[in-house]
C-alpha cells in the first residue's frame, strides 16, 4: 500500500511542476495531495517536501492554519486574468467564457476568503 501512496505522490508532484508553466493547471492543490500521500507513505518523501525552499511554507501554511499568503493569491488573481484574457483573444464561445468566468469567479471567492499566511 505504501508504494501506491508514494506513487499517487509522485504524480501529484509532476502534475504540480507542469501547472508551474500551464495556468490553468493549479499547482498548490496537487502539492497538498502529494504531501497528503507522503505522509502515508514516506517520511522521507513528505520531509522533503513540507522543507522545499518553495512549496513547503504554501504547505505548512495551509495544514496549520488554511491560510494563502498575499503573494501567493495576487501569483492565482493574475493568472486567472490572463488566462480568461486569452479565451477571450482567442474568440472562445460565449457559452464556454460564462462557465469559465463562473468557474475562476469561484476560484477567487475562495482563494481570497482565506486568511493571509
Amino acid at each position: 500500500m505504501q508504494f501506491l501512496w508514494a506513487g499517487l505522490g509522485l504524480i501529484c508532484v509532476a502534475i504540480a511542476i507542469i501547472g508551474i508553466v500551464l495556468p490553468l493547471l493549479p499547482t498548490v492543490p496537487f502539492l497538498l495531495l502529494a504531501a497528503f500521500f507522503f505522509a502515508r507513505s514516506s517520511s522521507r518523501l513528505h520531509n522533503w517536501l513540507i522543507t522545499h525552499r518553495t512549496f513547503g511554507p504554501m504547505i505548512l501554511d495551509w495544514q496549520t492554519s488554511g491560510s494563502i499568503r498575499p503573494g501567493a493569491k495576487k501569483a492565482a488573481t493574475i493568472s486567472v486574468i490572463a488566462v480568461f484574457g486569452l479565451s477571450v483573444l482567442f474568440s472562445v464561445p460565449p457559452h464556454f467564457l460564462i462557465i469559465q468566468a463562473l468557474t475562476l469567479g469561484g476560484v477567487m471567492i475562495f482563494i481570497w476568503t482565506r486568511p493571509n499566511g
